[in-house]
């Protein structure tokens, strides 16, 4: 398992092709292009137009709209020069015009003289910063390389682990003929949005999956489109595990393991591996289950509510109950033959 890398941006890649929704052109500032963003979060430079800048933050975009440069325009030239030179002597990652808003020239200058990039959208400051920031939160997602395969099963997103020749492309391969679908196979991507974790192939390996014996082969092209698909959140992970007769396995399915990717917790189930049993098989069969409990199903849980309850009703019974509940019933006690033939003596008489 990789460790994940720190999430960073360059300010050139919010003007190349993978930005083109931003609609952003370069104004001034060139040189300044590879400074880096940090954050997704945007900061506007209200308050320090007027010259309190200690809260200005490196790494994040300053956004120039309309109540900034309509601000900047009330000030004269000498004062907008004076507070301008000061703010871009503070470390800028760069500054966005929203609207289509000429710059004023003293914010050009500065940023020119300082190597600050000076970008301008015609999109308005709202809707803008709303795509600014899904785009930064995808770029900057923390992401880690898991070597396994992730597959789309039951619309459950299933990330299978184990160690090398265990069988998991085999068994991903199974779920694909039973109809399930692959995201990636061998090498796993997963990054982190929020609260998600989401798994992509490589580009490289995207659509093929590696098999000892039959060599690569592209499942696209196997199976057609319908089998594959480019992302799914990872919902559930299966670690498979060679079957050890000396180790103790869960046999109600209570233990609640969690198995953490980028400081999330994922539901764990352990799958021991042998000869004769059907792995593609008992992953269809976790991915059910593990559709049922996240409906608020939980049936290991009510069978044990269930054994609990009737073990519990039984020691409610009074002792002396339970122990004649046990005991056998006994024959009514038969008469002795002396007294059964003086009664017919005296019915003759």
């Amino acid at each position: 398992m990789k460790k994940p890398g720190e999430g960073v941006v360059a300010v050139r890649e919010l003007v190349e092709s993978p930005a083109e929704a931003l609609r952003l052109r370069l104004v001034a500032g060139r040189r300044g292009l590879e400074s880096l963003i940090h954050q997704a979060r945007v900061q506007r430079p209200g308050l320090a137009l007027t010259g309190y800048t200690d809260y200005i933050r490196y790494g994040r975009v300053q956004i120039v709209g309309a109540s900034e440069a309509g601000y900047l325009k009330k000030l004269g030239a000498r004062e907008r020069r004076a507070i301008l030179a000061k703010l871009c002597r503070c470390r800028i990652s760069c500054f966005v015009v929203t609207r289509g808003i000429k710059p004023a020239p003293e914010l050009v200058s500065a940023a020119e003289a300082r190597g600050i990039p000076l970008l301008a959208t015609p999109i308005e400051s709202t809707p803008f910063i709303k795509l600014l920031s899904a785009f930064l939160e995808e770029r900057l997602a923390t992401r880690l390389h898991l070597h396994g395969v992730l597959l789309d099963v039951f619309g459950l997103g299933v990330l299978i682990l184990g160690e090398s020749g265990i069988g998991k492309s085999e068994c991903a391969l199974d779920l694909i003929d039973r109809g399930h679908r692959l995201v990636a196979d061998d090498v796993v991507e997963v990054k982190r949005t929020g609260e998600l974790l989401v798994g992509v192939s490589p580009e490289l390996t995207r659509y093929h999956m590696e098999l000892r014996g039959l060599g690569v082969l592209n499942i696209k092209d196997l199976y057609g489109v319908s089998s594959m698909r480019l992302s799914k959140h990872v919902e559930l992970v299966i670690q498979l595990e060679r079957w050890d007769p000396g180790k103790e396995y869960d046999r109600l399915g209570l233990r609640d393991e969690r198995f953490s990717i980028l400081g999330a917790p994922v539901k764990l189930v352990r799958m021991p591996v042998a000869p004769g049993r059907n792995i593609a098989l008992l992953v269809e069969v976790a991915a059910r289950n593990q559709l049922l409990r996240e409906g608020g199903y939980d049936a290991a849980r009510r069978f044990v509510e269930r054994v609990d309850a009737l073990v519990g009703g039984e020691r409610r019974v009074p002792r002396a109950a339970r122990r004649s509940l046990r005991q056998p019933a006994r024959e009514p006690a038969r008469e002795p033959a002396r007294t059964r033939a003086q009664r017919r003596g005296a019915r003759r008489g």
